[in-house]
């Protein structure tokens, strides 16, 4: 394959001169540039990004690093930041890594390399210390609060709270709630606003992601009768689903058996008028990709709504 000293020898030019074309430089007179493009052309020589990058210091690459690339939540987010990398005409690497750490360091090792221009964090299994320790090779945002990096985030503990008293205004007493994991700040948050207004270990059920997980949740649920809440704050809309089209198979009613208040206020919650809490997610990975920019520690939070429908 030939390199830029080929192509400079063929036609007999300066290796300088060869890499001002590559990377339009303007000071290169009509007539050596067309004669680089022409040998290139007879050679079938490749840009070698790589070297451009090392040229110009920067990849026009955005990495975005997520567990799932098609739960609502996280497609959304996704959605802001690939909107304003396309108005920058910066390109977006996804890095799927479903919560392993080793993906998450492939990302930040790409980044200390110089192959990417900015990683964002739309969630995480590395610990925030981990992932500053790569913030002097390029801008970090985390879609979460953090106190040393760039971050955009909700108020997980208080919307937990604004649920609890929605709930307990209705008349709801045992109060229940659905995650996905059992560790993560989002989801640490959650459990302790949950702690904090009087409810219990027992009353919390971790692996709930999808449909399937709701239903399964939910056949749990009904096995305990009388002795489970009756009242669940639900880690999304299809997790929501789920739980709702278990209880209707079963000849259950919702609100009357179970009450249910899911995450992300998506359409199938407003089909089903399941009550949901809205998040901005769209403006969060807008927001996001903004903070790549900035070079100080800066925080963003964004607001959250509870929608009330005829399941609470």
């Amino acid at each position: 394959m030939a390199n830029i000293r080929d192509i400079a020898k063929a036609a007999n030019v300066s290796v300088t001169t060869v890499s001002r074309v590559l990377n339009d430089h303007p000071y290169v007179s009509e007539e050596k540039r067309r004669a680089v493009l022409e040998t290139m052309k007879v050679l079938k020589y490749n840009k070698n990004l790589n070297a451009v990058t090392l040229s110009k210091g920067k990849t026009q690459i955005i990495g975005v690093v997520l567990p799932y690339i098609h739960q609502p939540f996280f497609s959304l987010v996704l959605n802001g930041i690939a909107r304003r990398a396309s108005e920058e005409g910066k390109t977006i690497m996804l890095f799927q890594t479903n919560y392993e750490e080793e993906k998450e360091r492939e990302a930040l090792e790409k980044l200390k390399g110089k192959q990417l221009d900015g990683l964002i964090f739309c969630s995480r299994a590395l610990s925030q210390a981990d992932i500053q320790m790569y913030g002097q090779h390029g801008p970090v945002v985390l879609c979460e609060e953090s106190e040393h990096m760039n971050c955009v985030y909700m108020n997980h503990y208080e919307s937990i709270v604004t649920g609890v008293r929605h709930l307990r205004r209705r008349g709801y007493e045992r109060i229940g709630l659905t995650l996905n994991r059992n560790s993560g700040r989002n989801t640490n948050e959650r459990v302790r606003a949950l702690k904090d207004s009087g409810f219990h270990d027992e009353d919390i059920f971790y692996g709930a992601l999808n449909m399937e997980d709701g239903e399964e949740i939910a056949r749990e649920l009904l096995l305990l009768g009388n002795d489970g809440p009756d009242a669940l704050i639900i880690t999304n809309d299809t997790v929501a689903a789920g739980i709702y089209n278990e209880f209707r198979r079963r000849g259950k009613k919702i609100p009357d058996d179970l009450a249910l208040l899911s995450y992300d206020n998506q359409h199938i919650a407003q089909s089903l008028e399941i009550s949901s809490v809205q998040l901005p997610l769209l403006e969060m990975g807008e927001a996001a990709y903004s903070l790549l920019s900035i070079p100080k520690h800066k925080k963003i939070e964004l607001p959250f709504t509870l929608i009330q429908r005829e399941s609470t």
